[in-house]
């Protein structure tokens, strides 16, 4: 009975032991991600021509240094950032995130047959950082305000253009609504980014367009833009002295862009939160604080969980904007 009771109490040993070995075996590769392994970064538009991107760019290096490995950033723009989101909402590495903008909650409302499924592929990483839009007309243009420019258009229904960088983005959707809002017929022209839609309205080939604020203001100030408005309800901290759409006469005209990281559902929540905790520390750095401050980029930051109830928050908003301006894609 000896011998019987001490070969029980040795396979429960072992046992245990075994199942020890494998638990913290497990623990430590997970706490150990990425193990030396590049993190790729998604971004939907094209390298040099979004907010977004320089966001991503700027804070790659210090991003890298916290995790201790090379970040690479992989442009995949498209389709008004379906094909970059897609990539990002499909990846199976374990090594890949994403960036996303305000196009990514438009879509939800915007876009039929999305590849993806937001709520079921996707998970919220972190809220970088936001900054204003501005509307810029060429300067041959013979307007100066939005009165004028409202003027304008109904005395020539159909022949204004408005660019923007791709259906869905931002500047897609505030030209909308400022149609819808002010009763008046703008063409609407999308472009494979920011930086061809801005290209053809400084050459005069479009009329007008919605972009961040940052791109625009130093053209604006060469006297090659004119600004007619921002549209934060109150002055952008960039450009305080130009007027808001808001004070001229649409109280409830309000837009910005917003730049988050995204990850696949599968990627584990040890890895999550390590980007998380990276993109934070990144955007202390001072260097960082001192270019996005210059640039008018307002850093954020915060938890996956607060970025998850912005992304809802955003996805209903539009929703009913979409809604009320019959908003399509063309």
């Amino acid at each position: 009975m000896k011998i019987k009771k001490f070969s029980i109490g040795l396979t429960g040993l072992l046992t245990f032991f075994c199942t020890l070995y494998f638990g913290l075996s497990h623990a430590q590769t997970t706490s150990t991600w990425p193990n030396g392994q590049a993190v790729r970064i998604i971004v939907p538009f094209p390298g040099g021509a979004s907010t977004l991107d320089s966001v991503v760019r700027a804070i790659s290096p210090d991003m890298g240094k916290v995790l201790g490995v090379s970040i690479i950033v992989d442009n995949k723009p498209g389709a008004g950032t379906v094909i970059g989101v897609d990539a990002t909402a499909k990846a199976t590495d374990g090594h890949t995130v994403g960036g996303v903008a305000n196009s990514f909650t438009v879509n939800q409302s915007l876009v039929k047959n999305l590849p993806y499924n937001l709520n079921k592929d996707l998970q919220p990483v972190i809220l970088m950082a936001k900054t204003a839009n501005v509307l810029a007309v060429r300067p041959g243009l013979p307007v100066n305000n939005l009165k004028e420019l409202i003027a304008y258009a109904k005395k020539n229904p159909g022949k204004l253009s408005y660019g923007s960088f791709g259906n869905g983005t931002t500047a897609h959707f505030a030209g909308e609504m400022l149609k819808s809002q002010a009763g008046i017929y703008v063409v609407h022209i999308p472009y494979r980014g920011q930086g061809p839609a801005l290209t053809d309205l400084l050459a005069g080939n479009i009329d007008m367009m919605f972009g961040n604020l940052p791109d625009f203001l130093p053209h604006i100030k060469s006297g090659k833009l004119k600004a007619i408005g921002t549209t934060y309800l109150t002055p952008a901290p960039l450009a305080p002295e130009i007027p808001t759409i808001a004070e001229q006469g649409f109280p409830k005209f309000e837009t910005d862009s917003w730049y988050g990281i995204v990850a696949p559902v599968g990627l584990s929540r040890d890895a999550v939160d390590k980007v998380n905790s990276a993109i934070n520390r990144a955007l202390q750095d001072p260097a960082i604080k001192k270019s996005f401050s210059e640039r008018g980029i307002e850093i954020i930051g915060g938890t996956p969980a607060k970025f998850g109830e912005h992304i809802q928050a955003e996805i209903a908003k539009y929703a009913q904007i979409v809604k009320a301006s019959s908003m399509t894609i063309d």
